[in-house]
C-alpha cells in the first residue's frame, strides 16, 4: 500500500482536492487514473480510502469511499534531544524515530552543542516521508529548538528522564518505566549534558538514567530510548 499525505482532511470529507504538485506526481509519475484507488492520510490519525473521480495533472480529484481511525497508544513520547554535530546523524533519529512510534520531538540546545541552528523544514520532509513508509496514521510533532534551560522550566506532568554519561547514580530506563503514562527522555549532544544541566534537570524532577552499559552516539541514544518506551509498553 502506498500512503498519500493531506493534513487538511477531516473525518467529514466527501472529497480530496490534491495540489498542482502532488497531483502531477499522482497521474504523471504513477500514471494513476479515474477509478484508481489511494490512501491517504492526514496525520492526525485517520486512513483515507479514496477512489480518483478527476484524473488531471493540475487538479486532481478523489472521491473519498471509506475513513478509518488508527488506534492510538496508551501512551505518548516525547524526546527532547540535542542537534547533532553531522546533520545527516540527526536526520536518521528522525526518521528511526517516526517508525517506532515517537509522538513529539524537540531539538534542545545544550552547554556543549555544536550545532545550534536547524533546517525544520528539511526535518519535516524526513518525518513526513517516514510515516509514509511506516503506514502510520500519525506524524510527530516537531518543536522548535529551544535552549535546555527553557525546556526544562516548562511543567510537564509525566514521567521525566535525562539519559547522561556522568558517572553519578543512575536508574535503568527500562525499570523505571510506568506502562500507558506519558514519558519524556532528554538525550544530550556529543559531549554530554554539562554537570550544571544535570543538575537542573534533577532539580526540577527528571530522573537520571542509564541506557545501557556501553557509551551511545546521541542518535544511537535516543533510539534506545525510543524502543525502550515501546518493548516496555508492549509487555
Amino acid at each position: 500500500m502506498q500512503l498519500f499525505y493531506n493534513p487538511d482532511i477531516t473525518e467529514e470529507a466527501s472529497q480530496i482536492i490534491f495540489p498542482k504538485e502532488e497531483s502531477k506526481h499522482i497521474i504523471k509519475v504513477l500514471r494513476k487514473t479515474e477509478g484508481d484507488i489511494l490512501h491517504i492520510t492526514n496525520g492526525s490519525g485517520w486512513l483515507f480510502t479514496a477512489k480518483i473521480s478527476v484524473a488531471d495533472i493540475k487538479n486532481c480529484v478523489a472521491t473519498i469511499i471509506t475513513k478509518k481511525e488508527q488506534a492510538k497508544r496508551n501512551y505518548k513520547v516525547h524526546l527532547a534531544v540535542a542537534p547533532t554535530k553531522m546533520n545527516d546523524r540527526y536526520e536518521w533519529f528522525l526518521e528511526k524515530a517516526t517508525e517506532i512510534g515517537v509522538n513529539t520531538i524537540t531539538p534542545i540546545i545544550c552547554d556543549n552543542s555544536e550545532r545550534k541552528v536547524i533546517k525544520t523544514d528539511r526535518y519535516e520532509k524526513i518525518l513526513l516521508s517516514a510515516m509514509k513508509q511506516s503506514l502510520s496514521c500519525f506524524k510527530p510533532t516537531l518543536n522548535n529548538a529551544i535552549s535546555f534551560k527553557e525546556f526544562i522550566g516548562n511543567t510537564f506532568t509525566r514521567q521525566k528522564f535525562i539519559a547522561h554519561c556522568e558517572e553519578t547514580e543512575k536508574k535503568s530506563l527500562k525499570n523505571e518505566l510506568k506502562q500507558n503514562q506519558d514519558i519524556i527522555i532528554l538525550i544530550g549532544p556529543e559531549g554530554d549534558f554539562s554537570v550544571k544541566e544535570i543538575e537542573m534537570a534533577i532539580n526540577t524532577d527528571f530522573i537520571p538514567v542509564t541506557l545501557g552499559k556501553t557509551r551511545l552516539r546521541t542518535e544511537t541514544a535516543a533510539i534506545v530510548a525510543c524502543h525502550t518506551v515501546a518493548f516496555v509498553n508492549e509487555l
